[in-house]
């Protein structure tokens, strides 16, 4: 109606100026309406890629590849040296707002003020400062009381930071629970940090774990001896130097020095030494460090170790090869997805919608047939093994194969 009405003012002569007049009427504009113009529809998509950088070739210099010689306490273990874990449950306070926000905290703190005669109505108590932790130190053999050791620290609850922290006074008891070992307290030290705002966030490392360096202190020792009660001391592998080789060249290595007394166990994995009747209590440490100082050439352990969550492989000297057919191919599939809106035009009477949108990408290598020759030195393998092109990750799978097939000559163990 309003159209009509100004279309109308426009084309009468009354209001109109007429050629000759010496008075100008006003000019009404003439409004013509047009298309309503749809929002513009939005056209990104979203993409995930990986990138393969390209191989870094590294020159090493040759050592000697046979049997090196090593000291037996590098091989072995002095059972009845072992460390002790004695752990306990703390608080800690002192916190800027970065605490529990639990119950569990003002129960602690309730407790921690009733045994120093303070009686305080749980509601009133703000956890915020406060975090629940869980403290623990490893004790070493022939520690006595009142030596210092590092602890750490790390928050049960929903704690977000024990930056500026303080422990108060924690026993830490032994697996059973029954005796307190050692006592923890003094502030935590925190490799990190987390800063919060009301749209952002930054956190670095791990904040909600410490230390307190030399914050334990012993309160009971363990009682610990080199000698069983049998006259015997025990040398027993460590987990990376187990061998059946390595166990009887400890034991002939001892045997020079001190004929009759070392002996491999059935186990394969021990080597008892025993003590001579007329040496005095006294000279038993001294004993045991000559024995431990023997020189003994070690063996070279056909393993390899692989880390599948960081894509390391290492090889012991004695892996070997059997020559072989490999065909190994990547797969590699991105997949992104995506929503995108979907605007109606004004006054259409549209609703906006979500379109999804998706991106699979699927690239497949083909490659050929590869003959791998057999090798009979660790040199040889990492030459066969780098023909091959691949990467570590690949190369995890390679050799999981080659294993199961038995061109691999060597034990696989997985961290």
């Amino acid at each position: 109606m309003l159209l009509e009405l100004f279309l109308t003012l426009a084309q009468d002569p009354a209001t109109s100026g007429t050629a000759g007049d010496d008075t100008q009427s006003p000019v009404i504009p003439v409004i013509t309406t047009g298309g309503i113009e749809a929002p513009t529809q939005p056209k990104g998509r979203s993409r995930a890629t990986i990138t393969t950088l390209p191989r870094e070739e590294r020159t090493s210099r040759k050592g000697p590849m046979g049997r090196i010689s090593a000291p037996v306490r590098s091989l072995v273990g002095v059972r009845g040296r072992e460390e002790n874990v004695v752990s306990g449950v703390g608080l800690v306070t002192g916190l800027n707002g970065t605490g529990d926000s639990g119950e569990l905290a003002k129960l602690m703190l309730d407790n921690f003020l009733l045994t120093h005669n303070l009686n305080v109505p749980v509601a009133a108590l703000k956890p915020e400062n406060l975090a629940v932790v869980h403290v623990e130190a490893s004790l070493p053999a022939g520690m006595k009381p009142g030596q210092h050791l590092d602890a750490r620290v790390s928050a049960i609850g929903d704690a977000k930071s024990l930056a500026g922290g303080n422990l108060i006074q924690t026993e830490l008891f032994d697996m059973a629970g029954e005796r307190v070992y050692a006592t923890a307290s003094g502030p935590v030290t925190v490799g990190g940090y987390a800063v919060t705002g009301e749209s952002a966030s930054a956190t670095k490392n791990h904040p909600t774990v410490g230390t307190l360096p030399r914050g334990a202190v012993i309160q009971r020792e363990v009682p610990t001896s080199v000698v069983s009660e049998h006259g015997y001391i025990y040398l027993d592998a460590k987990n990376s130097q187990a061998s059946y080789g390595n166990m009887v060249r400890i034991a002939e290595a001892i045997e020079k020095l001190y004929p009759g007394v070392a002996e491999v166990l059935p186990d394969g994995r021990s080597v008892r030494v025993a003590v001579p009747r007329d040496l005095p209590p006294s000279q038993y440490v001294a004993y045991l460090d000559s024995v431990l100082q023997q020189e003994v050439k070690t063996e070279n352990l056909a393993r390899v170790v692989i880390n599948e969550r960081t894509g390391t492989i290492v090889m012991g000297g004695d892996v070997r090869l059997r020559p072989g057919v490999i065909s190994h191919s990547a797969l590699l599939v991105t997949i992104a997805e995506s929503e995108q809106a979907s605007q109606p035009g004004p006054l259409s009477g549209g609703q906006t919608e979500r379109l999804p949108r998706s991106d699979v990408n699927v690239t497949e290598e083909d490659r050929a047939l590869v003959v791998v020759p057999g090798a009979t030195s660790l040199e040889e393998v990492v030459d066969v093994l780098n023909v091959l092109g691949a990467t570590p990750r690949d190369m995890i799978a390679i050799l999981t194969q080659m294993s199961e097939s038995g061109m691999l000559i060597a034990e696989i163990r997985r961290m």
